[in-house]
């Protein structure tokens, strides 16, 4: 029986970005992804992010109390609403 991946850590992304949380991989239309649960903290709710793998420069494993405290420090913030314009710019004016 193969081992499922899980583990806290905060991840190093390409392009000087980290986020930290529960880390699994999920496969999502025959692609793997790694899949980030970031747990809610006084200032944010809790949040999931999926990466491609090739984005990731590194997965450092940490407890459970570091990956709080690292959540806090980072502030990684969830995807807001989208804000589409009033009118959709394929109609013509």
């Amino acid at each position: 029986m193969e081992e499922k991946f899980q583990l806290t850590a905060m991840v190093e992304l390409f392009g000087h970005q980290r986020i930290a949380g529960l880390v699994t991989e999920q496969n999502v239309g025959g692609a793997s992804f790694i899949r980030v649960d970031v747990p809610e903290t006084q200032d944010q709710p809790k949040f999931t992010r999926l990466f491609n793998p090739s984005a990731i420069y590194a997965i450092n494993p940490v407890s459970e109390e570091t990956m709080m405290i690292m959540v806090g420090q980072i502030q990684s913030k969830p995807i807001s609403s989208w804000e589409a314009p009033a009118k959709p710019t394929w109609e013509s004016k």
